[in-house]
């Protein structure tokens, strides 16, 4: 990915130097590229490059990273969660996912689950919702009126205090070398309806769909202006959110490789050196396990390697 193409994402970017715009966020352009043949040829040298960085990153043990996916229902959050699993090594990469809360999370306090799926140093964490679900749906529905909390709460602050709860949260990993890079997918109302429709008139997605999804239709505006509350209230350079296209499904996907490449380059992490006394005591344990093997097969290794004798 070239500098150019980098500072091309910056127009999906959001890290509370400007502000967002539900109604004037595409769901629909294409801008970075325009063709799904390109789209997919660079997801695969995306996919190629991530992989010898998260192998990097994973040896460093120096910094993690949660990648964190929010969206509207149909957004196609799943389908691009399995894309990006498709192309991480299961080593260091955990998924946590984030529904309803349990009785045994409503008893802790909102961030509680959040902590307990925080990566350590040298993985990576796939957040299929969030703690934002506390400002989103827990805004919209109006579900801390409902849940056990000390008279001193005062209900009218609670979503305000949250967003502060959440950046300061974010910035205390950003502190102890944990990145948080979120992933808003914005589709259109017209775009959810015709996949929801899709859901209904195809067997092999009915599974996808529940009544429930579509009465949640109903508080469309109420979401939007959630989702564009919580983005402008959380936006920071340490954990900047990106905005989406999501109505073409596989421009999304492209886009979304190309954020998590360019966040994993911009980690930059690197194999550990090796110490002296480490290679010193390598070139021991060469000559004992060369000891081992035929020499046939030690030679074969060597001009594998371009270390023949001759």
């Amino acid at each position: 990915m070239g500098k150019e193409e980098r500072k091309r994402l910056e127009q999906y970017c959001y890290d509370g130097s400007r502000h967002f715009s539900i109604r004037e966020a595409s769901t629909k352009e294409t801008s970075l590229c325009s063709d799904k043949v390109e789209a997919l040829a660079q997801m695969e040298k995306n996919n190629a490059k991530m992989d010898e960085l998260q192998a990097k990153l994973y040896a460093a043990k120096k910094e993690g990273v949660i990648f964190l996916f929010q969206a509207m229902d149909a957004a196609g959050k799943d389908g691009t969660i399995r894309s990006v699993l498709t192309c991480l090594s299961p080593h260091g990469v955990h998924e946590a996912a984030f529904k309803a809360p349990s009785s045994d999370e409503l008893a802790h306090d909102f961030l509680w689950r959040i902590v307990k799926q925080v990566p350590a140093k040298g993985e990576i964490a796939i957040f299929n919702r969030s703690q934002y679900e506390d400002v989103l749906i827990g805004k919209v529905r109006e579900l801390y009126r409902k849940q056990a909390h000390a008279d001193r709460i005062d209900e009218d602050t609670v979503m305000e205090d949250r967003y502060t709860d959440i950046r300061n949260f974010e910035k205390y990993l950003y502190r102890n070398s944990i990145r948080t890079v979120k992933i808003f997918l914005h589709v259109s109302k017209d775009e959810q309806a015709l996949r929801f429709l899709s859901r209904i008139e195809e067997p092999e997605k009915n599974w996808k769909f529940s009544a429930g999804d579509w009465e949640e239709r109903a508080y469309w505006d109420a979401y939007q202006k959630a989702f564009e509350d919580a983005i402008n209230a959380t936006a920071t350079r340490e954990a900047p959110w990106y905005v989406v296209p999501a109505d073409h499904k596989w421009y999304m996907r492209y886009l979304v490789s190309e954020i998590l490449c360019d966040t994993l380059i911009d980690m930059d992490p690197q194999y550990p050196e090796v110490t002296s006394e480490r290679l010193a005591e390598f070139e021991k344990l060469r000559d004992s396990i060369a000891k081992e093997l035929p020499e046939e097969k030690l030679e074969k290794f060597r001009k594998k390697n371009g270390k023949s004798k001759s």
